[in-house]
């Protein structure tokens, strides 16, 4: 599986982005699929993953009530919906594929990774 994640951007704090995550080569129906991030200086942390039928979805506490994750098997893409952001959300932003019906919450779970697209949040 291939992916790429888009939709990185500058933006005010309150503000909102929506990020996708476009898979090629391969379907991702048989994939759970979570976002990670990763600020500089720090170690790649989870956000939110969903469940490859889109009925679970887990979120870190820090963007619980404010980022939600969801998919398109359809269209083979992932999506996170980001609201009310804060500074503190300010990284690289990754997707991530791992073959299996669970959510998945731990970067070595993970088997497929996208490149980063970066979100900064001002002040």
């Amino acid at each position: 599986v291939q992916l790429q994640a888009s939709g990185g951007g500058l933006v005010q704090a309150g503000g909102s982005l929506s990020l996708s995550c476009a898979a090629s080569r391969r379907t991702i129906s048989n994939n759970g699929m979570g976002w990670f991030r990763q600020a500089p200086g720090k170690e790649r942390e989870f956000v939110a993953a969903i469940s490859r039928s889109g009925d679970s979805t887990y979120y870190a506490d820090s963007v619980k009530g404010r980022f939600t994750v969801s998919r398109d098997n359809a269209k083979n893409t992932v999506y996170l919906q980001m609201n009310s952001l804060k500074p503190e959300d300010t990284a690289a932003y990754y997707c991530a594929a791992k073959e299996g019906k669970y959510v998945y919450t731990g970067p070595r779970d993970y088997n497929y990774w996208g490149q980063g697209t970066l979100v900064t949040v001002s002040s």
